[in-house]
């Protein structure tokens, strides 16, 4: 397929070497942006190639690369999530919703020439409406960057030139829901109200906070992940996780995880909430890395000995869950104030970190953005997610 217009052309990019083009552009377009942070360009491939990243085992996807002179100007992932389309239209997602993600282009011309590639793709496939930007899946980076470019994004988080929330708009899309990234001084003790909280729960005999046993690590990642679809599966643009996604990102995650970051509430035995928290990876990959992903021999070194024992200034916390039936209770507050409290502590005295972030957390989760507030946190970054009727 070849789509020419204003010497533009435009194709699918499907063979080995065209999927390489298309990640390596992502690191052209962003050269001379100090805040990008260079993700492992062999895993950026795996993360657009099927057999490699297990999104594809539920999703068709296209890439397209745009081309002027034979010279990459641009890339744009459209794609259709099945178990997207699977979920009730009200949660943001369902029948008729196909998404795009992925944009980079020299110019708003050849956005725009993408944007409408991509749309004319999802409607040929029966699409009546677009999500975007998704890249791929929500779990990944969802939603154009709205606030905070100054900064560099957090391990697993997404950038973008401020631009480019212009370009999604003028192509006639509107704001469907905001995502929201706090950050906080964890170098201090949080405030006195939630120390009193903490130390209630402590006496309470019916409440443990473990830490994670990696040595159980499979159980402890079903223990998680059961929680997780139970706490998140009535939010806006909840999929579900495939045993196979499960497994993978594990897998990912496994060297980024210390047991004391990562903490599982029981009550009365029942593992019944989580919070998962990760040193700050690209605090050394935007060191090593180099600008285009790939590291010298130094800067595996690097990447490997931070690995074992990772200094950071920041940890980010991904995802937390309490389950649904206790979520409007005070016991839920509780619970996440004591695993926020513990990690806390081992963050600054055994990792040497002071600052923390909290994201994404949906704008209408009342529940997670009051917690947000009480500990003293504000929003650092805003991400925006868009829709529109194709």
């Amino acid at each position: 397929m070849i789509v020419a217009q204003s010497e533009i052309s435009i194709t699918v990019a499907d063979s080995k070497e065209e999927r390489a083009a298309f990640v390596d552009y992502l690191y052209a377009a962003n050269a001379d942006d100090p805040q990008f942070v260079p993700q492992l360009r062999a895993e950026e491939i795996e993360r657009y190639t099927p057999g490699g990243n297990p999104y594809f085992e539920h999703a068709q996807v296209r890439l397209f690369l745009a081309r002027k002179d034979g010279k990459v100007v641009g890339r744009v992932a459209a794609h259709i999530d099945e178990l997207a389309i699977a979920q009730p239209a009200e949660q943001g997602f369902g029948p008729g919703v196909g998404m795009w993600g992925a944009l980079e282009a020299d110019s708003e011309e050849i956005a725009a020439q993408l944007v409408a590639t991509a749309e004319g793709w999802l409607r040929e496939q029966g699409m009546t409406r677009a999500v975007a930007p998704m890249t791929l899946s929500v779990w990944e980076e969802p939603g154009v960057l709205a606030k905070g470019h100054d900064h560099p994004p957090t391990v697993m988080m997404g950038h973008a030139r401020p631009h480019l929330q212009g370009w999604i708009e003028r192509r006639g899309y509107a704001p469907v829901k905001t995502l929201y990234s706090y950050e906080l001084d964890i170098s201090k003790p949080f405030p006195k109200l939630i120390q009193r909280i903490v130390s209630s729960g402590e006496k309470n005999p019916r409440i443990r906070i473990r830490e994670t046993d990696l040595k159980q690590f499979d159980r402890e990642v079903r223990i998680i992940c059961d929680i997780l679809n139970d706490a998140w599966s009535d939010n806006w643009g909840f999929v579900p996780f495939t045993d196979t996604e499960i497994a993978y990102t594990a897998k990912k995650l496994k060297p980024l995880c210390k047991p004391d970051l990562i903490r599982i509430a029981e009550y009365d035995g029942e593992p019944v909430a989580f919070m998962m928290t990760l040193p700050d990876f690209n605090e050394v990959q935007k060191r090593a890395n180099g600008i285009a992903g790939k590291p010298s021999l130094l800067g595996w070194l690097k990447l490997g000995l931070w690995l074992v024992r990772p200094r950071v200034r920041t940890m980010r916390v991904p995802l937390m869950g309490v389950r649904k039936r206790l979520q409007s209770s005070r016991m839920a507050s509780q619970l996440a104030f004591m695993m926020i409290e513990y990690i806390r502590r081992a963050s600054v005295s055994r990792y040497g970190a002071s600052r923390g972030e909290i994201g994404w957390i949906l704008d209408d989760n009342q529940g997670m953005n009051s917690i947000a507030r009480e500990i003293d946190s504000h929003v650092n970054k805003e991400y925006v997610i868009y829709d529109k009727a194709l």
